[in-house]
């Protein structure tokens, strides 16, 4: 048998520009990894990177070498000693890609790609193979940091309007409480909830502090993700629970963010973490633990977010993630748009993720194409 990949680069507008402390963005670089089977099948998966180091030390451009260099050639042998007509199994994969250091974004993409393969040889659902408890999950949404209060609230009425159940304002020194104020005046009964994506530092504790009024019901990330003394030191000062983002890369790091007091909740991302083997096992930890995860969000596209919206159906995923629908980033997705019903998703019950490109999408967005053959 033979399996080859294509890497698909993209170039979408977004509605609206998507500011937070570390950097704005108004178009999203998008890495789709095709991997297509001799038998006809494709699968899909999403490399979440950024065009810059911003977020992570993964960018867009770095994570397409290292998958084009490293990480397909290294499945080879996987490839060739697999059973005729059948996609290695996922922990097969998960393994094989092990061996490389680091790069947790772009061997996601990988890894699901193969995984939505593999399923659809079985004609399983994604959901059906993590676990998942329920067929819809409450939707929140992401407000990136406006020019005024006046495009906030406006921003903010809209999602609200539009029936989103709980509401995340990115922060950050200078833009907080004054935000956090207006939003809480005018809806006082909202879920509401910030992200730092660490632009906070120890010695902001007093000021973090002052997020307690608010009736958060977490404050994401406020330092710098190696600082886990920090954060357990924030905890004792403020309130409001303090849940890890960037922290969290393993079930390791997880445990010991736990067990250490640094965290009370998790945001769980496929990618971050290096795929949904990896996310259902955190997961799995954080129910063991008696943790609240929820599913975060990278501005994904259909592909990323129909995955995304099947972990966010386990049961331990009891808050409001940021699988918000596709109208939140994009006036057209590359795939059927995700579109909010009564503030829910549906969890895909097709074969694999659940979802394909669009043909004539996928061709107007794409920037690039390249094919590895193995």
């Amino acid at each position: 048998m033979s399996i080859s990949f294509v890497i698909h680069s993209l170039e979408i507008p977004l509605v609206r520009p998507f500011r937070t402390s570390f950097g704005s963005q108004s178009v999203r670089d998008v890495v789709l990894v095709e991997a297509v089977g001799d038998w006809g099948a494709s699968g899909w998966g999403e490399c979440v990177t950024m065009a810059w180091p911003g977020y992570s030390a993964e960018y867009t451009r770095g994570a397409i070498n290292v998958m084009r260099e490293f990480l397909i050639p290294t499945l080879g042998p996987l490839i060739d000693s697999s059973a005729l007509n059948s996609t290695p199994a996922p922990d097969s994969v998960r393994a094989a890609l092990s061996v490389m250091q680091g790069n947790p974004m772009a061997k996601s993409a990988i890894e699901t790609a193969l995984l939505d393969l593999w399923l659809k040889e079985r004609n399983l659902s994604l959901g059906e193979f993590l676990g998942v408890v329920r067929d819809r999950v409450d939707c929140g949404v992401s407000v990136g940091i406006p020019n005024s209060l006046e495009e906030l609230i406006t921003e903010v009425g809209q999602y609200i309007d539009e029936g989103y159940r709980r509401i995340k304002l990115k922060v950050e020194p200078g833009w907080d409480l004054e935000a956090l104020r207006a939003v809480r005046n005018e809806w006082p009964k909202i879920l509401l909830q910030v992200d730092a994506n660490q632009a906070y530092r120890r010695s902001d504790a007093e000021h973090l502090a002052k997020f307690d009024e608010f009736n958060l019901l977490l404050i994401e990330q406020p330092l710098p993700e190696d600082d886990i003394l920090g954060h357990k030191l924030i905890s004792s000062v403020v309130s409001t629970p303090i849940c890890l983002d960037e922290s969290i890369l393993s079930v390791e790091s997880a445990e010991g963010a736990i067990e250490f007091g640094a965290t009370t909740i998790i945001n769980i991302k496929p990618g971050r973490v290096g795929g949904f083997l990896n996310a259902r096992d955190i997961h799995d930890l954080c129910v063991e633990k008696s943790i609240p995860v929820w599913c975060g969000g990278m501005l994904e596209t259909g592909i990323g977010r129909a995955a995304n919206i099947a972990l966010a159906a386990l049961p331990g995923f009891t808050l409001p993630g940021d699988t918000s629908a596709s109208s939140r980033y994009y006036k057209e997705d590359v795939t059927q748009p995700f579109v909010l019903d009564n503030g829910q998703l549906h969890v895909p019950t097709g074969p694999g993720i659940g979802v394909e490109p669009i043909a004539e999408n996928l061709a107007q967005m794409s920037s690039a194409t390249q094919q590895i053959k193995l």
